[in-house]
């Protein structure tokens, strides 16, 4: 069926919402505050109170009430229990008093009364209306399901009115209604089943009976009403009827159920959460009036009614949803036991689908899918999934009508007719799909349900009331079952609890971080005081072996001498390595004094000072290409080249010693800087331990000996860069250091 809607709301609004005429079973009365001074009137007003509209018109209500009655009035507009609508009222009419239901409500700042004749000259008593409502209550309170409490409802409102035909009309998500119980004369064709477009309901309608829960229509053809004057004085504006039981029937509205058949009828709104749901509709095809008692009686039933939808929907596949929480609460459970969440989530497989109802589903985490079940191809879900990101508004979106709103979808209609997304992690890029194959149906509508269009002489477009309500039969397609609201719930109780887990565990890593750091710091200050105090003793030992050799070496045998020099060396080579281990600790604390640095000059520089302190040593440094300007703290990143550089020289048994530096952009805004050199090479079996603190490959007298930091420096320097540091080598050809550096 075309979509495309007709934009006739405003001018429809504008008939039914506020029309200058009333039904005529009624007067209405327009008073202004506080003195409540008659302002306009209905024309009729000599029919039913023997007085001409225009002698009412300026009068005080006086003119017409007794003071107790107008004391009602007041009472009954300050919410009084004991003066709700209907009053009954007695009013002089000429020679006789006349005895009236009134209805009063305050709108716009004027007081509106509708006055009705009263057919029953009897005080409104409890037990009457007790007696009309407890039997349905009851038979209510025993329904197991809705369509049970929907055959409850126009059974028992037929029964109350007598009129020939009373339905439950029910709204679907796009509009158009269907009539999903019936009570009726036998003799009359079934309209259960049918399908109904949205225009027969449209917008305006609706919203009307979201406000205003009755609306009755005792005869299509009555004589229009006029009001006097036409205009509110007030607001020189036509008077707004939205809440009057009287309001004049708009000529679309009579034309439509004059094709019906329908000579009378009754609404009464079914609302769910706030929201109009369906409606109870009541048709007749004559003449009838119903009492205002009883329509008081129906319309209680309609808000009783709408108070048990909730709960008669749960009910409904009450086993599939007792099995769908349990398959949840499962999940759940294994999710919030792993150590690895995004990997248990990609291994639950059939269980993903079961959460929600689904034959196929995909997750979706940096781009990368993991697939369970018929779902489309990976280049159809990347743009489907592109596509969705923007349809998205808070964290989850769901239609089962995907190739209808998103066209490409017809390419894989069979499996993704209907389409459940949930937002896990927007900035991560985290979502599940969920799909469902389509459905092909049958609908059954009232009669053709395209738009009746006619065209006017002035070329403007009139949407005119349907004349044909005959079965009219659509095959519907692109539609997959839809997505039931315990479902849709389920979907956001699963994120609630990955969210939950995840948060548990982020407080859990933020405690132990915490703790680390703590113990981190005291770790650095005990090594940084320990090898503060361990300096002086080893200071001494090496300070007393020198004056030994210096003032008794002529005394002391060879043994003696080669001893002594032994311990000053050993006693150094422990200075050594405890200076080398308090300057790694204070790496770990020392703030670092960012800027840009130009890494061609720091190389330039760099290599300089290791030709200077390697004088006997010949080599040759080459810049592959212009190397790119990093951020890091100058002095500390001149230590990482000066080392890496140092090492490519030093473990070199070449004659033509070559470090060759070069650089590559990634994907991921960062540079790699590479230190590649044709020296020895590092043996596979040793890649992974070189950085790690004393580590030495050769013996301490081999490559101008060494204490083992170095590359250990530079890892942590790196570290603090927020960088990485790894090495690639082939033993006996040379080795190649990279260095990553993100540009920030």
């Amino acid at each position: 069926m075309d979509t495309k809607k007709v934009n006739f709301t405003n001018n429809y609004n504008e008939q039914i919402n506020i029309p200058d005429y009333i039904q005529d079973h009624g007067v209405l009365l327009v008073l202004q505050e506080p003195e409540f001074k008659i302002i306009q009137v209905s024309s009729n007003t000599g029919e039913f109170l023997n007085i001409p509209p225009e002698n009412l018109l300026q009068q005080n209500i006086n003119c017409l009430l007794a003071p107790h009655q107008i004391d009602k009035i007041n009472n009954n507009l300050v919410g009084d229990f004991q003066c709700i609508n209907p009053l009954q009222l007695s009013i002089k009419c000429g020679n006789e008093v006349k005895l009236f239901n009134t209805i009063v409500h305050r709108h716009n700042e004027v007081v509106i009364l509708e006055i009705e004749l009263c057919a029953d000259k009897s005080k409104p008593d409890f037990s009457q209306f007790y007696r009309l409502t407890f039997p349905t209550i009851n038979l209510i309170q025993k329904s197991a399901n809705l369509q049970e409490l929907c055959e409850i409802i126009v059974k028992e409102v037929r029964k109350i009115t007598g009129f020939d035909r009373v339905m439950i009309y029910k709204f679907h998500p796009d509009d158009n209604g269907e009539v999903i119980a019936e009570d009726k004369r036998e003799n009359m064709e079934t309209y259960l089943g049918l399908h109904y477009p949205a225009y027969d309901v449209p917008q305006p309608v609706r919203e009307l009976f979201s406000v205003n829960s009755l609306r009755i229509i005792p005869n299509i053809h009555c004589r229009a009403v006029e009001l006097i004057p036409k205009y509110n004085p007030l607001t020189k504006q036509p008077l707004n009827l939205t809440f009057s039981v009287l309001r004049g029937v708009s000529d679309c509205h009579v034309e439509y159920l004059d094709n019906m058949g329908v000579m009378a009828s009754m609404g009464i709104s079914l609302l769910k959460e706030g929201k109009l749901w369906g409606l109870i509709a009541c048709h007749h095809q004559s003449v009838k009036y119903i009492p205002y008692n009883k329509r008081v009686v129906c319309e209680f039933l309609g808000q009783i009614m709408s108070i048990h939808i909730p709960v008669r929907e749960q009910n409904d596949n009450l086993d599939y949803q007792i099995a769908l929480k349990s398959v949840r609460a499962e999940v759940i459970k294994i999710i919030s036991e792993s150590e690895d969440l995004l990997n248990v989530i990609k291994n639950i497989d059939s269980k993903l689908l079961t959460i929600v109802g689904g034959t196929g589903a995909v997750i979706s985490l940096e781009g990368e899918y993991h697939k369970v079940g018929k779902i489309p191809k990976d280049a159809e879900i990347t743009e489907l999934l592109n596509w969705v990101k923007n349809q998205i508004y808070t964290d989850i979106y769901a239609t089962n009508s995907l190739p209808i709103i998103y066209p490409p979808a017809q390419e894989f209609k069979e499996v993704g007719s209907g389409l459940l997304v949930l937002e896990i992690a927007k900035v991560q890029e985290i979502y599940i799909l969920w799909f469902r194959p389509e459905v092909s149906q049958t609908v059954n509508w009232a009669g053709n349900p395209e738009y009746p269009i006619e065209i006017e002489s002035n070329g403007t477009m009139k949407l005119c009331p349907r004349k044909s309500f005959e079965e009219w039969q659509e095959i519907v397609q692109f539609h997959s079952l839809p997505w039931q609201p315990y479902e849709i719930e389920g979907a956001q109780e699963f994120k609630t609890a990955i969210v939950g887990i995840v948060m548990r565990r982020i407080s859990e890593l933020a405690k132990i971080n915490l703790e680390l750091e703590k113990t981190n710091s005291e770790l650095d200050s005990f090594t940084y005081f320990a090898s503060h105090d361990l300096k002086e003793p080893l200071r001494g030992i090496h300070n007393y072996s020198t004056f030994l050799m210096e003032d008794y070496g002529e005394i002391i045998d060879q043994d003696g001498r080669d001893k002594l020099e032994t311990l000053a060396r050993l006693s150094q080579r422990m200075e050594d390595l405890i200076n080398a281990l308090l300057y790694f600790s204070r790496l770990g604390r020392q703030e670092l004094h960012k800027s840009a640095i130009n890494l061609n000059e720091l190389i330039d520089n760099v290599s300089e000072m290791v030709r200077v302190s390697k004088p006997d040593i010949s080599f040759q440094v080459k810049k592959l290409n212009k190397l790119p300007v990093i951020y890091g703290d100058k002095i500390l990143l001149e230590q990482v080249f000066s080392n890496l550089i140092t090492n490519a020289v030093k473990y070199n048994l070449k004659e033509e010693k070559i470090v060759e530096i070069g650089y590559k952009e990634t994907e991921e805004s960062a540079n790699i800087i590479y230190i590649k050199d044709n020296g020895i090479g590092i043996r596979e079996k040793y890649q992974n331990t070189i950085f790690q603190i004393f580590k030495r490959l050769h013996s301490k007298n081999k490559f101008g000996g060494g204490i083992g930091v170095g590359l250990t420096i530079v890892k942590k320097i790196m570290e603090r860069h927020n960088g990485q540091i790894w090495v690639k080598s082939i033993y006996g050809e040379g080795t190649i250091f990279y260095l990553k550096f993100w540009n920030n």
